[in-house]
């Protein structure tokens, strides 16, 4: 019997251990929301590697944790209601609180979150008053201007911080607005101010790109239209198709994007969610548009930034990442939010994932429907649409050490940031991308064969090929002169050969 029961333990601790094994990334529920373990990375092969935290979860921000006077002149509390956008300028958070037609501007002094104020309504430069009609979003500037995506009033606000207008946007005179068969209607969501001073739309339904405004609010282009993907046999079938055989065939047309953020040297990052199933390693749901509005990410990882590798369709959530949002850090890495599954993806300058946390749930550190990003300083703050609150993320030691490593890399000194991955290689052995910062800083000062050891160590082919394409110029370089010295010798001993061949010859020809 005692057999029995130990070969029944046996197994049971095998299923547990291949289960462990086998899993893919989930929101799993733990008793203890201060001990959650949930981040994780991929590795060379694309399988699951669990990670020491990154960030934790450490408060809610809710609408009626602050007190406002209403128009009867009360003094009331209330929550948000379908909050969809949120911007933090230095220490305060401001809240589009999207089904209470108001702004929400919260101020955090260290210690505590504290409100003060809600925006309601607006100034025009004839005295009227403006009210909010499903604030969507809102962008915020360095003296405290607002522009405001003032969505069912189909108008953008600039206003200065005292709620005066400076300048009202409204539906631009250009296709498809003013389509005489099917005109669109300007519903402005997502929005930014570059350092010029130009503002760049996302509005609802429209394909071609962002929406341009110039310093006098004046529509002047789009920017940055989604590349027309199309299926090359569907393609070449429509030369064979009547015309309405190609009228009832799906149009190929761009895919419009969901968000749009600004990063410190002022490039935009856009976000899309609209992609078949099969194309998410192809699709490149986040982007950074120069200028010109060409797409100038590095994508240099193993995978390029597309969320999860690997999913189920367990519990209702189906296919791949559709990230919603994005925000950025002054060291180049950014972090994106997925509604598919309620996860965070960060990435380093190279496209490298750097974590994934975060799940769809009722913990702390889990969402519903998360709609919106942002930081203060390393802080992250998430919106959800849907829990109608704001979750706050804290860094870890093992996060601050992989910011310090990426940002002294960033500052070129590479003895500081090796030090740091080899710090975060103590707390997790398995973290592959700190191999791969030992083995770049190692290259950057010139240690070829070393760093090849680090590249070869996580099988990163790219960065190895660099190290020893490096390594070979120095062996060749380093020992050019033995090789010239070897090469002479060899010369003047094939020439003493035929010369002593030809004394030899001579001599035998005499006898």
């Amino acid at each position: 019997m005692r057999k029995i029961k130990k070969f029944g333990s046996l197994l049971a601790a095998t299923a547990i251990a291949v289960s462990g094994i086998f899993s893919f990334p989930s929101a799993a529920v733990y008793a203890d929301d201060a001990s959650t373990t949930y981040s994780y990375t991929y590795d060379i092969w694309g399988d699951v590697q669990s990670s020491p935290d990154a960030y934790r979860a450490t408060k809610h921000i809710s609408g009626d944790m602050f007190e406002f006077e209403d128009a009867e002149g009360k003094t009331v509390a209330k929550n948000f209601v379908e909050p969809q956008g949120q911007f933090i300028r230095g220490n305060h958070i401001f809240v589009c609180d999207t089904g209470n037609n108001r702004i929400v501007e919260i101020a955090y002094d260290g210690k505590e979150y504290k409100g003060v104020r809600q925006i309601t309504e607006f100034t025009d430069k004839n005295g009227e008053a403006l009210t909010l009609n499903k604030p969507y979003d809102i962008y915020v500037t360095e003296n405290y201007e607002m522009i405001i995506s003032d969505y069912g009033n189909e108008r953008v606000l600039h206003v200065d911080k005292d709620c005066n207008v400076i300048k009202i946007m409204t539906t631009p005179a250009v296709t498809p607005f003013n389509d005489p068969v099917d005109a669109r209607v300007f519903q402005p969501q997502k929005l930014i101010m570059d350092t010029a001073g130009r503002i760049y739309v996302q509005a609802e339904k429209i394909n071609k790109g962002l929406l341009e405004f110039d310093t006098r609010g004046e529509f002047t282009q789009y920017v940055g239209a989604s590349p027309v993907k199309f299926n090359m046999v569907d393609y070449i079938w429509r030369f064979f198709m009547t015309e309405k055989q190609i009228e009832a065939q799906p149009r190929f047309v761009p895919t419009e994007y969901n968000n749009v953020a600004i990063d410190s040297e002022g490039f935009m990052y856009v976000t899309m969610s609209v992609y078949d199933d099969n194309d998410f390693l192809t699709a490149n749901p986040v982007r950074r548009l120069n200028s010109t509005g060409s797409d100038i990410l590095v994508r240099n990882g193993n995978d390029p930034p597309c969320g999860d590798l690997k999913w189920d369709n367990a519990g209702g959530y189906n296919g791949p990442s559709r990230f919603y949002d994005v925000v950025t850090f002054d060291n180049n890495s950014y972090c994106t939010i997925d509604q598919t599954r309620g996860r965070i993806f960060a990435y380093d300058f190279q496209g490298n994932l750097l974590y994934a946390f975060g799940g769809i749930g009722n913990r702390l550190g889990y969402f519903r429907k998360p709609v919106a990003i942002d930081r203060m300083g390393d802080s992250l703050f998430v919106l959800d649409g849907q829990y109608s609150n704001i979750t706050v993320f804290e860094l870890t030691e093992f996060g601050t050490l992989i910011n310090k490593a990426l940002r002294e890399y960033q500052n070129a000194d590479y003895d500081k940031s090796a030090e740091y991955w080899n710090d975060v290689l103590r707390l997790n052995g398995n973290y592959d991308l700190a191999y791969i910062g030992v083995g770049r800083a190692l290259l950057r000062q010139d240690k070829f064969a070393e760093a090849m050891e680090y590249f070869k160590a996580k099988r990163d082919r790219r960065n190895y090929s660099k190290a020893f394409e490096q390594y070979r110029k120095e062996q060749i370089e380093d020992h050019i002169g033995d090789f010239v010295k070897a090469l002479i010798v060899i010369l003047v001993g094939i020439w003493l050969i035929k010369k002593v061949r030809k004394i030899q010859k001579e001599v035998r020809e005499c006898d």
